[in-house]
Parts: C-alpha cells; structure tokens; sequence
C-alpha cells in the first residue's frame, strides 16, 4: 500500500501547490490543455492536481480500492510509472480528441490512471487470463473487446463534466497493459 499512499500524497502537495497558485491567479496553471506545446509540464502536473477537493476525494477513493491490489503485484517504481504514463496518456488523450468532437476544455485528475489501474485489475487476473485462453480470440479480437469494455467502464461512470475520453483511454490502456501483464513482478526473487 506503500506506493499508493506516496501517490496520495504526491496529489495532495501538488493540491497545496494549486491552492496557494490559486491566490496569485495562477490556480489553473497545472491544467492539461491544448496546444501541449506552451505548458508542456501540465502533461506531467495535471495528472496530480484537481479540480475541487470533492473531486481530489473521489479519485483518492477509487485509487484506495485499486492502487494497492496492483501494487501488490508490483515495484514502487513500475506502479509510480504506469501511474503517471498513464494519467498523462488519459489527459492528453482527452484534450486532443474532445478538441476535435466539440470545445478545447483543460483537464486535470489521476481518473485516468485510476481506470487504467482497474482495467489492469480486471485484464490481468487469473480468471481473465484462463477465459481469454480458452478463448483463443485473436490480438485483433482482443483489441476489439478492450476497447468495447473501455466504452461500458466509462458510460457506466458518466456524470456531467467528467473527462469521459480520458476514463476510456485509461480503461483501455489498462486493459491492454494487463492482458500483457505488464507490471508483473516475481516478489520471490
């Protein structure tokens, strides 16, 4: 759970950081927006810092009921990584595609990182892997499928102002990433 509680805390400084950026005007500084180019560290900070304590509670929440179970199956270091890869994957994702469907909107948030945290879980357990053996579906199938659950994780967590591309890139890179077993590590080594 260690790793998990270091992410906590890492969003609450960078909470801090933000509420103190706030008093001087600069409180949206940290946000992920378009174009990437002229705050390319947001790419980085957005995946830490939110936008209400009600919603830095909420993500905390769903990383608490997550984070260690893939920690478990992993390094500090490999769980820290994804964490982040994957965050700054969900954001930019978001702000990308969502620039060309409808509005440039910024981002922040760990949800991202959160559903790619899940769709590990759910990809890389042991039922799933029996299933998907005995399945024999192709990569191609495969790919299908993730994508398919990506869009159910997301719709079945839809609210108003919620960064929907983001939730499904982190569920699909989860889900790939687990099927891969990616973050496997031998803790008998």
């Amino acid at each position: 759970m260690r790793a998990t509680l270091e992410t906590l805390v890492i969003v609450c400084v960078v909470g801090l950081a933000q509420a103190a950026l706030s008093l001087v005007g600069l409180g949206s500084s940290l946000a992920l927006s378009t174009p990437l180019s002229v705050a390319p560290w947001t790419v980085l900070t957005s995946v830490y810092a939110h936008g209400s304590v009600s919603h830095l509670l909420a993500n905390a929440l769903g990383l608490l009921l997550v984070g260690p179970l893939v920690e478990h199956r992993t390094t500090r270091l490999r769980f820290h990584a994804f964490v982040v890869a994957t965050g700054a994957l969900a954001g930019t994702t978001q702000v990308v595609i969502g620039g060309l469907v409808g509005p440039s909107t910024a981002v922040l948030g760990i949800s991202g990182a959160v559903f790619a945290l899940g769709g590990y879980l759910l990809a890389s357990n042991v039922v799933s892997a029996t299933l998907f053996d005995r399945l024999r579906l192709s990569v191609r199938a495969q790919f299908v499928l993730f994508a398919g659950l990506a869009v159910l994780l997301t719709f079945a967590t839809a609210a108003p102002g919620v960064a929907l591309i983001a939730h499904a890139a982190g569920a699909f890179v989860g889900l790939l990433a687990g099927r891969a077993r990616l973050l496997e590590y031998d803790h008998t080594r």
